[in-house]
Parts: structure tokens; C-alpha cells; sequence
């Protein structure tokens, strides 16, 4: 050594995300949300107010800020602002229960917490007894916490970037807890920009003068690139709804602002499609839409295609992964797949002893690239069976058909083997959705009378379609006659709706728990 410090690369992922657009577009539209719309400019004002607001708080670099906000402008600015100041923030599902942010809170010793006010109710039974949280600040609130727009309005609107470095944690997602108990999962900075240059950009397509609609919700690692690192990469416009994203809301949203970029996930386009609001082909200004979170029903995008002449793009992408890897293409899109390989990606699929399966054969889909998560928080063991080296297992499992096309058979946790063989639950789910009275389906492992696992199927119908049992039986004649009929589900059960997580995925656990 020659006493001179070395010097190493800095990069900010706010900074990235905020200054290419101020040096290109100042003043173009930025973000419209129910409140109004703002520039790049005053996005970048924001962000930088938001960066003062919570170090005025004495937060240091890398402490952890608990983000539970609807998706407003407040979103993206308190997100950037957190990362431009170097703290690390920590998006959490809006819809969670007062355990489940408890359980959050005490497991990232976050010390600071922002919150929307009407979510606000959700925390105040645990406020008291958490040992780390230091500050509360309320978005909209009545002024028994600190209001965030107060904090804004006091703060300067320059503040000069944290000189961290590309592989510093940036933020964590808590992992949806379909299985089971929330993951905190790491990110580093290069992550977000990451996934616009490999996905968003050469394959989505999108550009400076799109106008694009996320009905999954900032807080899910899909929604986050959908509705902030893909348009803020490019100069786009992001319409934000901070309310849920039902079909008559977003029926509004396609109209009203006339999107040309929509993503959404296969049981909203599902009821879409069964919604008397839906837009007309004429009535929209849609050239790309996109699905994530499950495997989308063939029969869901031939009839969206049918309608709108466009294609869902459907594709794999993970919380670990933090977007799509894998996906189907503008004129390149096989309906029942989920396309393939995201270049700047690698997938294998393997079997139980971890050994590459023939194209055709069932495997465990895992992948690498370079926007995997560092670990989990806290985690040690999950972070070595989840993170091989460079590959990340999904859980899913999958065939690659001769020509690479990648088709989901379930979750790891899912499969069912009938008769020896094994049988994907999404494989008789897309079966049932094809029938004209199926609005969606379910499927999991029952073991029949001999204790011998069997497949079974919870159903929910479309609209003004009486349940009864000879439905429930050309249900079953339906399925033997689209597969293998070993296949069929033995027994079918109606429900009004089916156990999902906030970001949409079937919580399939709920069902194998009912008797």
C-alpha cells in the first residue's frame, strides 16, 4: 500500500433514477395520482425534501425505514428519498395485519416507520411495545404523529447524495408469505436499474412516451419496477391508484387516462374479462400488457387478445429475483408458457439431487443474473438453501419444451403425484378455467378414502351462475375430456372467492388446511 486510500466506485440508485430525467425532461409528467400530477422536476424536489425530512431525524446511514404508504407521489418520493440520504428503506404490503407488522417491525429493527393515515389503524395496537422503532410519521394524518407533509414542507429541496457504493443494500421487500412467515429480503443498489435495462426496456419495449398503469401495487417487487424503475429509467408516465385495484377501478383507470402500458396479474385480467365496465378495443390506448405473480390461463389471454388485440405478456419473475426473468415477447408470445430466457439471465431446471433434467421432464426451475437478492435478513439457513452461488432456486417447477419454451407445473410444495405420476395443479386449473362458468380454480393434493393423495378443486364461478352438483360434474367430464383423465379433480368445491395475499397469489396452504 502507498498510504493513499483506494478509491472506490460510488452509485445511488435514486440519484440514477431521478437525474437522468432532470437533465432530459424537467418538465415533463412525472406521476399523476388522485391529488394531481407532477413533473420530474417537482418529483426530484420532493425526493430530495424527503431525504432531509428523514435524516433531520436522526437517522444514520443504512438504518431502516419501515415504508407502508398507498401508492401516491409519496411513494416514490419517501422510497428515493430514503436511498438518496443512505438509509435504507423497507416496503411492506399495505394489507397486512397488526401480527404480520409487528412481526416486520421487530424483525428488521427498523427505526423509523411511514405510514399512509387510513393504514394507520393497522399499527397503533403495537406502537407502544416495539423495541426499536424511534420515530412514527404519518402521511395525511390528523397530527397526533409528526405529518409527513409538514416534514416536506419544512425541508429543503437540494441534499446531496449518500456516496454509497453499487453492492450496498438499497431496500428490502418482505417476501408475500404465500407458504408461511414473511422473508426480508436484501437488495443492493444496481438491482432496480438492472431489471429496466434487461427486461423493461428490450423486451417490454417501453419508452419515453408511454403512459403506464401498475394495478400490482408498489410495495410488490413486480409493481415496484412496473410503476418506478421502468418509467423513471426511461422519462414514461406512471398513473398511480391508491386504492385497491378492483375490475370497476381499473376499468376507470384504462378509460379515463387511457394507458398504453397495463400490468396486471392473471385473476384481475380474469375479472376483466367478466366485468361489464371493461373498455371497448376503441375506448383504450393499450399496445403492451404484461402478467406476473402466477401462470396466466391460456383461455385468460386468447380472450383478452380477442378483445384488445393485444397480447399479455406473461412472465416468471420473484421476489429474490426482484422482476421478470423469464418471459413471452411482442411477436414472440406462446399463450400456456411462460415464454423464455430474459437475456442477461440463466435458467436450469433440476431434479431433487440437484442434476439437470431432459428438455420435456419436470424440474426445479432456478436461475441467475445479476439482479438476485444478497440474502435474507436474518435468515441464515433459508439464505443457504435459496442462494446456490450464483443460482437462486424459485420453488417452481417446469419443463423446457425442444425448441426453449419454459411451461410452470407448480410450486415445488404443490405437485401432486396420482397413481405414481406426477400431475401439475396449474395444468388442471387452466383446464377448468376454460369452461364458460369457471371465473377461477384452485387445485391441491386430498387424500381420498385410502389415504392416497388425489387431486381436488376449489372453484369460483363467474357472476349469476348457480352452484350445484351437475355442474360440479361436467366440471369434472370437462377436465377428462382436455386431459389425461387421471388428471380430473375428484371432488370440487365452490367458494365465493379464493385465500389470496395481497399481491394476488393463490394461497394454496389455506386450502390444503380446509377438511
Amino acid at each position: 500500500m502507498d498510504g493513499q486510500a483506494t478509491r472506490l466506485e460510488t452509485y445511488n440508485a435514486a440519484v440514477d433514477l431521478i437525474e437522468r430525467n432532470i437533465a432530459a425532461r424537467p418538465q415533463k409528467i412525472a406521476y399523476i395520482d388522485e391529488r394531481g400530477s407532477y413533473s420530474f422536476a417537482e418529483l426530484a424536489a420532493r425526493v430530495n425534501r424527503a431525504a432531509h425530512a428523514l435524516t433531520n431525524l436522526g437517522l444514520a446511514a443504512e438504518s431502516r425505514v419501515v415504508v407502508c404508504l398507498l401508492d401516491t407521489i409519496d411513494f416514490p418520493a419517501v422510497f428515493l428519498g430514503a436511498i438518496k440520504a443512505g438509509l435504507v428503506p423497507i416496503a411492506v404490503n399495505t394489507l397486512l395485519t397488526s401480527n404480520d407488522f409487528d412481526f416486520i417491525l421487530r424483525d428488521s429493527r427498523a427505526q423509523a416507520l411511514v405510514v399512509s393515515n387510513p393504514l394507520l389503524g393497522s399499527f397503533k395496537p403495537i406502537l407502544a411495545a416495539q423495541p426499536f422503532l424511534r420515530h412514527v410519521v404519518v402521511s395525511a394524518g390528523d397530527g397526533s404523529h409528526p405529518r409527513l407533509e409538514d416534514l416536506l414542507g419544512a425541508a429543503s429541496d437540494q441534499f446531496p447524495a449518500a456516496p454509497t457504493q453499487p453492492d450496498d443494500a438499497c431496500f428490502w421487500l418482505y417476501s408475500s408469505g404465500s407458504t408461511g412467515v414473511p422473508k426480508g429480503v436484501v437488495h443492493v443498489q444496481t438491482s432496480m436499474i438492472k431489471t429496466a435495462e434487461l427486461y423493461a426496456q428490450p423486451i417490454l419495449g417501453i419508452q419515453e412516451s408511454d403512459v403506464v398503469f401498475s394495478a400490482a401495487k408498489l410495495f410488490f417487487a413486480y409493481g415496484l419496477g412496473n410503476a418506478l424503475s421502468f418509467p423513471l429509467s426511461v422519462g414514461a408516465t406512471t398513473i398511480l391508484l391508491s386504492e385497491r385495484p378492483t375490475p370497476q377501478a381499473v376499468c376507470r383507470i384504462l378509460k379515463e387516462y387511457r394507458p398504453t402500458i397495463f400490468y396486471g396479474v392473471p385473476t384481475l385480467y380474469s375479472a376483466l374479462l367478466a366485468c361489464p365496465d371493461l373498455p371497448a378495443r376503441g375506448e383504450s390506448n393499450l399496445r403492451r400488457c404484461t402478467s406476473a405473480g402466477e401462470a396466466l390461463p391460456p383461455d385468460v389471454g386468447r380472450r383478452w387478445f380477442e378483445r384488445f388485440g393485444v397480447d399479455i405478456l406473461d412472465g416468471l419473475g420473484s421476489t429474490e429475483m426482484l422482476h421478470i426473468f423469464l418471459s413471452n415477447r411482442p411477436n414472440d408470445n406462446r399463450y400456456g408458457t411462460s415464454g423464455r430466457p430474459v437475456p442477461g439471465y440463466e435458467i436450469r431446471l433440476v431434479d431433487e439431487d440437484g442434476h439437470p433434467v431432459p428438455k420435456g421432464e419436470i424440474g426445479e426451475l432456478q436461475v441467475a443474473g445479476p439482479t438476485a437478492a444478497a440474502f435474507y435478513w436474518n435468515n441464515r439457513e433459508k439464505s443457504r438453501t435459496t442462494f446456490l452461488g450464483p443460482w437462486t432456486r424459485s420453488g417452481d417447477k417446469y419443463t423446457e419444451s425442444a425448441d426453449g419454451y419454459f411451461t410452470y407445473s407448480g410450486r415445488a410444495d404443490d405437485m401432486l403425484k396420482v397413481g405414481g405420476i406426477w400431475v401439475s395443479p396449474f395444468e388442471v386449473e387452466s383446464a377448468l378455467a376454460s369452461h364458460s362458468a369457471v371465473l377461477e380454480a384452485a387445485v391441491v393434493g386430498h387424500p381420498d378414502e385410502n389415504g392416497l393423495i388425489k387431486p381436488k378443486a376449489y372453484v369460483v364461478l363467474r357472476p349469476d351462475v348457480p352452484q350445484s352438483e351437475e355442474l360440479a360434474a361436467a366440471l369434472q367430464q370437462h377436465v377428462k375430456a382436455h386431459l389425461a383423465p387421471y388428471k380430473y379433480p375428484r371432488w370440487i368445491d365452490f367458494l365465493a372467492e379464493l385465500p389470496k395475499t395481497a399481491t394476488g397469489k393463490i394461497q394454496r396452504f389455506k386450502l390444503r388446511e380446509k377438511k
